[in-house]
């Protein structure tokens, strides 16, 4: 499976870490719609991401849920028919959640930056250190770390739970 170190941070400023990024980034970002639905999977999580009507991708990942740099490997399918997929996933093994978002997807060599708006959460930053497969966890953490610091990310920013958990928590526990 392909691997990642991730990262995801709350932000309160959309505008001045665009900034930030956009002074690292490789190019100009790409605006991405997303609507995530997430479905029941006992060893890690099942997700299927439509980007359009007729192109989406269904993902597999296994993560642990930390603040911080964190290893996630995943495995991804393009699908033509998103909606069929979601209704018959939906139907075999049931619904855990759905994500809707904006994504702003900046490139810094090997790392993917996004700046994410969340439909009924917020705004946030998560990025991706893809890692080679030559490459270590510990140089994926190094690179991560290096960003966190160039940004001026702080610790108490750091968000340990995927979006679907955070929303499903405020669906639990309205304000």
């Amino acid at each position: 499976m392909a691997r990642n170190i991730e990262i995801k941070a709350r932000i309160d400023d959309f505008s001045a870490l665009y900034a930030k990024i956009a002074l690292l980034a490789d190019g100009i970002p790409d605006i991405i719609e997303q609507d995530d639905t997430f479905f029941v999977c006992p060893n890690g999580r099942l997700k299927l991401r439509t980007l359009a009507v007729d192109r989406g991708e269904l993902i597999f990942y296994q993560r642990v849920d930390q603040a911080g740099p964190k290893t996630s490997f995943y495995s991804l399918s393009e699908t033509q028919d998103p909606n069929g997929l979601r209704e018959t996933l939906t139907l075999a093994l049931g619904s855990a959640g759905r994500v809707i978002k904006q994504r702003t997807l900046f490139m810094v060599g090997q790392t993917r930056l996004h700046l994410d708006r969340v439909k009924g959460l917020g705004d946030f930053l998560e990025f991706e250190v893809v890692l080679e497969e030559d490459e270590t966890e510990a140089q994926g953490i190094a690179i991560a770390e290096d960003l966190l610091e160039r940004l001026q990310i702080q610790r108490q920013e750091l968000v340990d739970q995927a979006y679907v958990d955070l929303l499903n928590q405020r669906q639990q526990h309205p304000l």
